[in-house]
Parts: structure tokens; C-alpha cells; sequence
């Protein structure tokens, strides 16, 4: 209720100048007829504070809100596992599933960079998605835990400034994809883009 009456608050000044503005002229309105229309003032728009494509190996700064509070972290993906549909099917409850698919792994690097260490398990990783030309792959939950060059975020218990993690998520994409991308954006953010090609 309170952000209801707030926003009346602000909205309202606005539509009274707004239709004040409109009601007023300069009565002639036979010049402004002549006149081509322009706009005014443009509104500000307001740009994304994260996202956008970054180069192989650069790394992002995002926020992420913890348990123990707010983290900034420099996130950095540094590759893309592509394996078999063979592999694939042997991850997936009903083989259709895998059909034309092949497990993709991307490797995440996390570094903290600054806010409270934490005590419990992060959720760096939670932005991260992986897309293949353009399509957002279908999510594997825990297949690549223990992948070689793989941390389990479970077993990071404690995390302190200026330590790094490496984390992975695993999804189902085309085994044919020409692009693989991987997508990592804090909430309600842009994503930040790493691209790989498919070799």
C-alpha cells in the first residue's frame, strides 16, 4: 500500500504539468500547423548499468545479494565443453530427449572482489545460462558438478576477498549449434555475452 501511495505521489505532479503544458499555446494555431511537429525534450532513457558482449578471456563485475550481504564479483567465462549426443543421452531420464543434443559445459570463473566473505554456498552462478545461435539450451541441474576443472558451489563454504572459484553449469543444446554463447547477468540486469564458436 505504501508504494502504491508513493507512486500517486510522483505520478500525479506529473500528469497536472503535463496537461497544464498541453492545455497552454501560443494562440496561433494556424502557425503551428505550418510548423512540422518536433519533439519537445526527449525523455532520458535509462541505460543498463551491466551487460554487452565482452572478448574471450575479459572478465565482467556484477553484484550479486548473498546471505551475508552484497558481493561484487569479476565473472569470466573461459570455455565451453561440447560433447556427444551419446554422452547426452546417458544424462537424461527419456533418450528422446537427447535426440540432436549434446551436452554443453561452460566453465565460470568467480572472483571476490569486494563485500562480506561468506559462510555458506554462493549465487554467483545462478545468472548463468548457456545458448546456442541464439537459443537458450535446456538447463542439466548437477551434470557437470564433477567435471574435471569443476567446483561444486555446495562444497564452497567459506569465501573470502580476492579467493576465485571456478563453477559450471551444464546444459542441452543442437550438437550441430555453430555459436555457443554464455550468458551471466546479475538480477534483473543485461546479460554480459562471451561468444564461442563451435569448432
Amino acid at each position: 500500500m505504501l508504494r502504491h501511495k508513493t507512486a500517486l505521489r510522483v505520478a500525479a505532479p506529473a500528469v497536472v504539468l503535463a496537461l497544464t503544458l498541453s492545455a497552454c499555446g501560443d494562440g496561433d494555431d494556424t502557425a503551428d500547423a505550418k510548423k512540422p511537429s518536433k519533439p519537445k525534450a526527449k525523455a532520458s532513457q535509462a541505460k543498463a548499468v551491466s551487460g554487452g558482449d565482452m572478448a574471450t578471456g575479459e572478465s565482467a563485475t556484477g553484484k550479486v545479494e548473498e546471505e551475508n550481504g552484497t558481493v561484487t564479483y569479476d565473472i569470466t567465462a573461459q570455455k565451453v565443453d561440447l560433447g556427444t549426443e551419446a554422452e547426452a543421452a546417458k544424462l537424461v531420464q527419456d533418450k528422446a530427449d537427447a535426440k540432436g543434443m549434446a551436452l554443453a559445459v561452460a566453465h565460470v570463473k568467480y572472483t571476490h572482489k569486494s563485500g562480506p566473505a561468506l559462510t555458506s554456498d554462493s549465487d554467483a552462478g545462478d545468472g548463468t545460462t548457456i545458448w546456442a545461435d541464439g537459443t537458450r539450451g535446456t538447463l542439466l541441474i548437477g551434470a557437470s558438478d564433477d567435471a574435471p576443472g569443476c567446483e561444486d558451489p555446495y562444497d564452497v563454504e567459506s569465501w573470502k576477498s580476492g579467493e576465485s572459484h571456478t563453477f559450471c553449469e551444464s546444459y542441452l543444446v543442437p550438437v550441430n549449434a555453430k555459436s555457443l554463447e554464455v550468458h551471466w547477468s546479475e538480477e534483473d540486469g543485461e546479460p554480459y555475452i562471451w561468444k564461442f564458436p563451435n569448432q
